[in-house]
């Protein structure tokens, strides 16, 4: 939990209008009748940001600094209530925050699994399906005053290193997956539609950014100064907060503790006001991370008074600060001219604006579309099996091995109860409760332990911890009581792994391996046992558990993450076969010695052979792995086929954006263009449609997630990799669930400019020309991905008579005729010329008529024609001219080229016409005047 400080003490005394237990709460603000119900920033058919500008324009100074904190005070003369921003969501109705209180009528939330392994399930649908849940428990407290309605929620970092003990909060360490989660989540949290700004729940993307450091060794989050490069911040790092703020179009975004690069994230110009609200269009308030302006002021010693760090949080974006230092200190940083009036202005209406989109202006909740929801709608029969099932979607299969001297046969998973019908549960995960929630948890609706889980089906359980808790330390464990008890039982279940005490904010790991002697119990165990042994861990980090992958006594290794309330059920209907495991790791679980060439300390993604750095993530580290990022096995076997996906693609340029930096050569020559920056790119709609039918080969029904990866070209002259470019990444992943002996077709497209581009050192993103790689499972295609510049590459390909050379003509038929127009008109003024005359004049207008529809008409129409067509052609690989099919069988076959070559010829023909009619004209009128002027 973040920090507080001393001063929420002084600024909690100083407050006379925080908010009210739900036993006393007060009228909403803007009820009918209420002091302020008349005033415009009550009327619900002005857009927001008027109504909050309004409010704004009618506040004291006084007023305003105490609305830029969490705890912001009311004000009573406007009928306007104290409300607590700080409130939690990252799965499930959290009291992390003081924002949600349960009790009463609300005694509890539905608890889902921790998101490492929700985003194990690699199903989109589900992560919205959840954040709909969590939005209408949470609408439904908001109306019975125990919640409000911003949830500083989701947390998006990418898990960059294995020890960090908040990486279970994360959706893992694919920046692909984190977007898609984020977008998804935020989507589900929000409800907001494509066409309205109201919100039902504001979300909060955090921590912004490069933050993924709680204390290492001397090394702790307040001091931590990440030096990280451009190009793992465009590729890396950044980029789940962009789709989060783009596409989720979520309202709020957190900056985070740390500096990067020397600065205070919540200092940072560049970060806040540049990135998230310029470039990314935020349309909500930047909140920082709790006591974070305190921290930079005190702790970092970024500015020397407390109101010169006032000025440089809210001059570099900051809307609201999580803890009380703007409200102590902002009032006097206006009065010493750090800031302006308009600086505080402009923060309070991006937070009201919010406000107000979410109804909390509107009067009386009940009125309003989520007016319904109450106690009724929290920790629902629905929400429950929601939770159940995505705890189940969330187990991955790690192990499966047959029975000792079986080789041949299945895994040891499924049990079946008829067979075993006695099962030893060991281990001290067993009767685990609040240890399933993990962190930033609420209070579960209820829960079902592992052992309650198992005895659902098998006719006898013994249970036996083991050891006295997870930390499993000292010499009386009760390890030969848990031996005793695999012996006796048909099978054996143990589950052992992580807690809050080992990993959790502010508490990362110094290893990986299994604390204390739980991996001496678990070897003992497996060679006592009579039945097969089913190894269950939770964690949110990677563990190195080589000793057991390599145990041949040990037929099964689930991994289960923090699976939430009904986390018990959910690993006892994975071990039973009731479910059928369709969950990847996303993460890589490295083995133990990888930690000694890693300091948690170093920010680069990308290995450095020179110093032995190895590298971070599946897409950049390449070495040994227990587990490998995506692994995941299940009960049935699936085969992919490729049923569409093109062998090329066209890269077509943006018009005026020939680079900067390369000669016009460079373009029309695609063997001397190895790269092309994306913002030079026509990027709208360019994707690679994926078509993979997905063949389940076995004998059980199951979910199967298809992941797409990507392989750029090397450089010219260069290595796979060369440029900073992922040795792999993954760039698309659908779930789909296929019956036994079934096919289904799962259609991706793969989008170029984002997936498939590479971000250079210098942080730019660029696609490289020549052959990319997308690998589906067992499978390999390659797509040639080539450059087409419209102004330059098409027509210099282009005949001469079709393109340049068109143009060429065109302008000079146009200088003839105003030449001989002049010429005429000078020697046969109107007033004297003869009716011929004047015919002739008329004649020659029409010639330069001609000329200028075809300068100004019909050449650009040709044109652009002509490069459509080619990009057709080349697509369907019928031309290598542009406009010169060489497979007019296909050409039949393509209703849309055959088109476009009827459009082509009869604007050609329209256009030769013309060019027929001036120049007869102009060639006899030409040699008129020679004769005339005695040229």
């Amino acid at each position: 939990m973040p920090r507080r400080r001393a001063l929420l003490l002084l600024l909690l005394a100083m407050s006379s209008s925080s908010p009210t237990p739900a036993s006393a709460r007060p009228a909403f603000a803007c009820a009918a009748g209420g002091a302020s119900s008349s005033l415009p920033f009550c009327r619900r058919s002005l857009p927001a940001r008027s109504r909050a500008r309004d409010l704004v324009s009618r506040l004291t100074r006084a007023e305003k600094v105490r609305l830029l904190v969490n705890n912001a005070a009311g004000v009573p003369r406007l009928g306007v209530g104290g409300y607590e921003w700080w409130s939690e969501a990252l799965h499930g109705v959290s009291d992390t925050g003081p924002g949600v209180r349960f009790g009463g009528e609300f005694p509890g939330a539905t608890a889902f699994p921790q998101v490492i392994g929700t985003a194990a399930s690699l199903n989109a649908s589900l992560w919205d399906l959840i954040g709909r849940a969590v939005s209408d428990e949470a609408r439904a407290m908001y109306n019975g005053g125990r919640a409000g309605l911003t949830f500083w929620s989701p947390n998006v970092n990418i898990f960059r290193d294995p020890r960090w003990g908040r990486g279970q909060e994360t959706p893992g360490e694919d920046p692909t997956i984190s977007s898609r989660y984020a977008v998804s989540y935020v989507h589900g949290l929000q409800q907001q539609q494509p066409t309205t700004t109201n919100l039902k729940l504001a979300a909060c993307c955090k921590h912004f950014t490069a933050y993924d450091l709680d204390s290492w060794g001397p090394t702790d989050r307040y001091h931590f100064n990440a030096i990280v490069t451009r190009q793992d911040l465009e590729d890396t790092f950044n980029v789940p907060f962009r789709a989060c703020v783009t596409h989720g179009r979520a309202a709020a975004v957190m900056c985070s503790y740390n500096q990067v690069n020397g600065v205070p994230t919540c200092a940072d110009e560049t970060f806040l006001r540049g990135t998230v609200r310029s470039r990314w269009g935020l349309d909500g308030y930047i909140v920082s991370d709790c006591d974070s302006v305190d921290v930079f002021f005190n702790d970092q010693h970024y500015t020397s008074t407390p109101e010169d760090a006032v000025a440089a949080t809210m001059r570099a974006g900051l809307d609201l600060d999580c803890g009380p230092f703007l409200a102590v200190y902002g009032e006097s940083a206006v009065a010493k001219r750090k800031i302006a009036d308009a600086d505080v202005d402009a923060a309070l209406v991006n937070t009201v604006a919010v406000q107000m989109r979410l109804g909390m202006f509107d009067g009386e909740p009940a009125a309003g579309p989520y007016g319904h929801l109450g106690p009724r709608h929290v920790c629902t029969p629905a929400n429950q099996e929601l939770a159940l099932d995505a705890a189940r979607q969330s187990v991955v299969l790690l192990k499966n091995e047959p029975p000792r001297g079986k080789h041949r046969a299945a895994g040891v998973l499924p049990l079946r109860p008829a067979a075993h019908r006695v099962v030893a549960v060991v281990g001290p995960h067993g009767d685990a409760t609040v240890a399933m929630v993990g962190n930033y948890a609420g209070k579960p609706c209820r829960y079902t332990t592992p052992a309650q889980g198992v005895a659902r089906y098998a006719a006898r359980v013994v249970r036996q911890a083991g050891c006295a808790d997870v930390a499993c330390a000292g010499s009386q464990q009760p390890i030969a009581a848990a031996v005793d008890a695999a012996r006796n039982a048909d099978a054996t279940v143990v589950l052992a792994g992580l807690d809050q005490k080992v990993e959790a904010e502010g508490l990362d790991r110094s290893g990986l391996m299994l604390p204390g002697r739980q991996a001496e119990l678990i070897s003992a165990v497996a060679m006592a046992a009579r039945g097969p042994v089913v190894l269950v861990l939770m964690s949110g980090g990677p563990i190195d558990i080589s000793f057991a992958k390599n145990d041949p006594r040990i037929g099964a290794i689930l991994w289960a993450g923090y699976p939430g309330q009904a986390g018990g059920q959910a690993i006892a209907d994975v071990i039973f076969g009731h479910h059928n495991p369709g969950g990847k790791l996303p993460v890589t679980w490295y083995p133990q010695d990888y930690l000694q060439k890693v300091p948690m300390t170093n920010m680069a993604m990308r290995a450095n052979p020179a110093t032995g750095y190895p590298g971070r993530t599946d897409r950049f580290y390449t070495g040994p792995t227990i587990y490998p990022f995506g692994h995941g096995l299940s009960y049935t076997k699936f085969t992919h086929s490729l049923a569409h996906a093109p062998a090329s693609l066209t890269v077509q340029l943006a018009a005026g954006k020939a680079s900067s930096s390369s000669s016009p050569a460079t373009f029309l020559n695609a063997t001397a263009a190895t790269t092309v920056r994306v913002a030079h790119a026509r990027c709208e709609g360019m994707r690679v449609p994926v078509h993979v039918d997905v063949r389940n080969v076995g004998e059980r029904d199951g979910a199967h997630a298809v992941l797409v990866f990507h392989t750029a070209p090397p450089l010219a002259g260069g290595e796979v990799g060369s440029g900073g470019a992922p040795a792999r990444q993954l760039v698309a992943f659908e779930k789909v669930h296929v019956a036994a002996g079934g096919v289904v077709r799962v259609e991706m497209g793969v989008d170029v400019c984002d997936g498939m581009s590479v971000a250079d050192r210098a942080g730019v993103r660029r696609i490289h020309v020549g052959e990319h790689r997308l690998v589906i499972g067992e499978l390999t295609h390659s797509v040639t991905i080539g450059v087409e510049q419209v102004e330059m590459e098409v027509l210099a390909k282009a005949p001469i008579w079709q393109s340049s050379g068109k143009n060429v003509l065109s302008v000079l038929h146009v200088d003839i005729s105003l030449f001989n127009v002049a010429a005429y008109a000078y020697l046969h003024p109107w007033k004297t010329a003869s009716t011929t005359e004047r015919y002739q004049l008329g004649f020659l207008l029409s010639a330069l008529g001609c000329n200028m529809s075809n300068l100004l008409v019909f050449t650009p129409v040709m044109v652009e024609m002509m490069m459509k067509r080619y990009k057709m052609e080349k697509e369907l690989g019928i031309g290598n001219e542009v406009g010169y099919p060489k497979n007019m069988d296909v050409v039949k076959r393509n209703p849309n080229l055959a088109a476009m070559n009827r459009k082509f010829r009869m604007v050609h023909g329209v256009s030769s016409l013309a060019s027929l009619i001036s120049f007869s004209s102009l060639a006899m009128h030409s040699w008129y005047l020679s004769s005339k002027l005695n040229f």
